[in-house]
């Protein structure tokens, strides 16, 4: 792609996210990153010179020089960023999750409908190699147990842990079932913060299917790991050691000596690489982002279900 079709784009907020968002957009042959964004200025200088683009102080001075954003900004301020964007005529990628409430985060899909605009929510797991590699082979799940354990960092504690790391399964699981929710139950504790950091829910969708999902931000030691069941296969898939495992059985009347197994391992990939390319890609042609406004909206409202009932 020649420099002069590259699509001219810029990120806002470059704290851990965003700078990874900024690092990406740099060495992406089809971005030019114009300018970064960030309210410290020392470190809007600081990936703004690493990257040959503008260091910015107030995300307005974006406005006709790029075509599309990303949006890593505290929670909190995903609407008010996202929307302005958007007013502006801009495309947006903005990060998980979407909007700190189900009523901003409806504003922001009704906006870019109107607007015509892209709007992609930053639910990096549907990048995932693992989870690429079968979505051919998850077909009508009835049961999904899912753990996602992680050390204290004081990243993603202005939210709870559901909003902050359980919402990553409820996008994925939710795009797998395409089913309504009928009902949640849920559990959390507060350990270390003011806001529940471990976390229990059971999802029971229309179509009959149960999700486990269980997420913690004060465990000893990492775990990322997800299970469907459904009647003709069993698979497990670690995200940490990129290693899928998957129990078929070969027909009716099969016993359980007939079932076969299957170990697939994991290539290494870039998610959010990945999930940048597929951007660009939606920019260029004007198509449907991997993870449109509409399913981080379906995430959102699972996600506040679950809070709510904590």
């Amino acid at each position: 792609m020649s420099d002069q079709a590259k699509i001219p784009v810029g990120v806002v907020g470059v704290g851990y996210a965003g700078r990874l968002h900024a690092e990406k957009y740099a060495l992406s042959k089809k971005a030019e990153l114009v300018g970064v964004v960030d309210v410290d200025p020392a470190r809007a200088t600081e990936i703004g010179r690493k990257h040959g683009a503008l260091s910015l102080t107030d995300y307005r001075e974006l406005f006709g020089r790029v075509r599309c954003v990303s949006v890593a900004v505290p929670t909190k301020l995903h609407f008010e960023i996202s929307r302005d964007f958007l007013a502006a005529g801009i495309d947006v990628l903005v990060e998980k999750p979407m909007a700190a409430s189900l009523e901003e985060g409806r504003l922001l899909v009704e906006l870019a409908r109107e607007k015509k605009l892209l709007l992609q929510v930053g639910h990096l797991e549907r990048f995932n190699p693992a989870i690429r590699r079968l979505e051919g082979v998850i077909q009508g799940p009835k049961f999904v147990e899912c753990h996602r354990l992680a050390p204290f960092v004081e990243r993603g504690t202005d939210v709870d842990v559901v909003f902050d790391l359980m919402i990553h399964d409820i996008d994925v699981i939710a795009s797998l079932v395409r089913s309504p929710v009928e009902r949640v139950e849920a559990v959390g504790v507060p350990v270390l913060t003011d806001k529940p950091d471990i976390a229990n829910a059971r999802i029971t969708f229309s179509n009959g299917c149960i999700a486990n999902v269980t997420a913690s931000r004060v465990s000893i030691k990492r775990e990322r790991k997800i299970r469907f069941f459904q009647p003709d296969a069993y698979i497990s898939i670690d995200y940490d050691r990129k290693r899928a495992q998957i129990y078929r059985r070969p027909g009716k009347g099969a016993g359980w000596l007939d079932i076969r197994a299957e170990t697939i391992e994991i290539k290494d990939g870039d998610a959010l690489a990945d999930e940048v390319d597929s951007f660009l890609d939606s920019v260029g042609s004007r198509g449907r982002p991997l993870v449109s406004g509409e399913e981080g909206l379906r995430a959102l409202e699972i996600a506040t279900m679950i809070s709510e009932r904590l």
